[in-house]
């Protein structure tokens, strides 16, 4: 009889791992599907709640924003006060904030809910990682985390099609009732399974620098969003893109005083780890902001519907559920800095492919140019989290992989926002040259851009669908030379930093998290 217990005491103690991994998989799945989801509701929203151009890219970007700016203040209270905690908070955050967003009257109210929701799934997340990094050990971890890089690619890849079918049969308020449920879903099984766990050497958190970076980067959205709109040189404008910087110098000194601050400005002094800063901010250009423009042209301008657009997103995102296990496979023979680089030089060849497909030309022409796009950033995007903490020393990989998500997550809200200000700016041009008067291309383009083509012919009579259909195909293209040239920059850069990362890229796609005391 007592021979038995040794084999039957793991049972439990596996099936409670267990259920952990799916609670944070879960929270992990919620941030793609809060992300693309809304992203393909956008013109349905539109329809019902209408809203100014700026209402209506808030909101992917209150989202995106509240997400990236409160992600290292969220893992330093988990730290403190308990990851178990600040999980189930951030979880129970989320999910209220969802099921407040499918019955908002409002586009003012949807807007503010998406910035809290994004606050629940920084906590959510940050702690989440954290936790499960005290439940696996070497092989197990590496699994582990990769599972959640897996939840985290089906999220990508079907989430446009689960919101499309949705918003079809249902409309788009059962977006954030499905994302509720798969909240409330993580929040059940995390209050089962997880443990308590916190760091004993954690002391408070760097308000000073967590106001003051939050707030630069609030502050430098709102101005590129507001500049199309007001113009560039306005004052409105101008003011905002200046308190922005003011706050950044006010942040980057009072990080240099700070005895704990949260971001350790030194490690930039590393050109790997600045190599790898950049890393995270490039799919931001050549994949992420693609989730929500795609979307708004295929049904906007093309004509498509929800789920037909949905599936057509599937082209984009699908290559991600094989090819970042595949390049972590290589790069234990390859330089994770060649296949970095690759898989860039890859997405910029399908973005200016992509450029060549105009409004109006047959589904299937878009295809290629869009699997090209998605091959070539999901490369990179399997080598980028254990990069992130084998460029640092063993010891500050903690704050390194903060660091990186932090910027991965703020540079993708920050690359919305310059992309939406570029395609509106660009729209406003597109129109002029077509022959519209200066004000009235003012007014209109911002519309045309969200791809409002029908709100766009209201305010311009004059012009026909298939002029302003035009108009934006010009807009677009240009807006894709711009992409293609920035990851173009970006690949031969991060191909410099990181050429010779002092043998920190060996072992890239096993890399450890780390592990801090219970």
């Amino acid at each position: 009889m007592d021979t038995n217990l040794p084999a039957q005491a793991p049972e439990p103690a596996a099936a409670r791992r267990t259920l952990v991994l799916a609670a944070v998989s879960l929270a992990a799945l919620c941030m793609p599907l809060s992300f693309t989801g809304p992203a393909i509701a956008i013109p349905a929203i539109a329809a019902d709640l209408h809203g100014t151009p700026l209402a209506l890219a808030w909101i992917t970007n209150a989202f995106m924003l509240s997400f990236g700016g409160c992600l290292m203040v969220a893992g330093a209270l988990a730290d403190r006060y308990g990851r178990k905690r600040v999980f189930l908070l951030g979880m129970a955050v989320f999910s209220a904030a969802a099921l407040a967003l499918a019955a908002a009257p409002g586009i003012v109210w949807l807007d503010v809910l998406r910035a809290v929701q994004g606050l629940g799934c920084a906590m959510a997340l940050s702690s989440g990682l954290a936790a499960l990094a005290q439940e696996f050990d070497g092989p197990a971890r590496a699994r582990a985390f990769s599972l959640i890089g897996t939840a985290f690619g089906v999220g990508l890849a079907f989430g446009p099609f689960l919101a499309g079918t949705l918003i079809t049969h249902t409309g788009w308020r059962a977006i954030f009732i499905a994302t509720a449920a798969a909240g409330l879903a993580a929040l059940l099984a995390a209050a089962h399974a997880m443990r308590e766990t916190r760091d004993p050497q954690a002391q408070g958190v760097d308000w000073p620098g967590a106001l003051t970076f939050t707030g630069a980067l609030s502050l430098f959205t709102y101005g590129l969003l507001q500049a199309p709109d007001s113009g560039w040189g306005s004052a409105a404008s101008l003011g905002l893109l200046g308190g922005a910087a003011m706050l950044l110098a006010v942040f980057i000194r009072v990080e240099r005083r700070a005895a704990r601050p949260m971001l350790d400005l030194t490690l930039f002094r590393l050109p790997a780890f600045a190599g790898v800063q950049l890393l995270a901010a490039a799919p931001a250009f050549s994949f992420v902001v693609l989730l929500v423009l795609l979307p708004a042209r295929f049904i906007g301008i093309e004509g498509y519907s929800a789920l037909e657009a949905g599936r057509m997103m599937i082209a984009l995102s699908a290559p991600m559920l094989v090819l970042p296990v595949l390049a972590g496979m290589a790069a234990q023979r390859i330089a994770a800095a060649h296949i970095c680089a690759s898989g860039l030089l890859l997405a910029a060849a399908g973005l200016l492919w992509l450029s060549t497909c105009a409004p109006g030309q047959p589904p299937a022409t878009l295809i290629g140019p869009l699997l090209l796009i998605g091959c070539g950033i999901s490369l990179p995007w399997g080598l980028m989290d254990g990069l992130a903490i084998s460029v640092v020393p063993v010891e500050r990989a903690g704050m390194a992989a903060g660091i990186f998500n932090t910027t991965r997550v703020a540079g993708e809200g920050l690359a919305l926002a310059i992309v939406s200000a570029l395609l509106g700016t660009f729209s406003v041009a597109a129109l002029g040259g077509a022959g519209i008067g200066a004000h009235e291309a003012a007014h209109a383009g911002p519309f045309l851009a969200l791809g409002e083509l029908r709100h766009t012919a209201t305010l311009l009579p004059q012009a026909g669908a298939g002029e302003l259909a035009q108009a934006y195909g010009t807009a677009f293209r240009h807006l894709l030379y711009v992409l293609a040239s920035i990851t173009t920059a970006s690949a031969l850069l991060i191909l410099t930093f990181l050429r010779h990362p002092a043998g920190a890229t060996e072992h890239i796609a096993t890399a450890p998290a780390s592990k801090t005391t219970n």
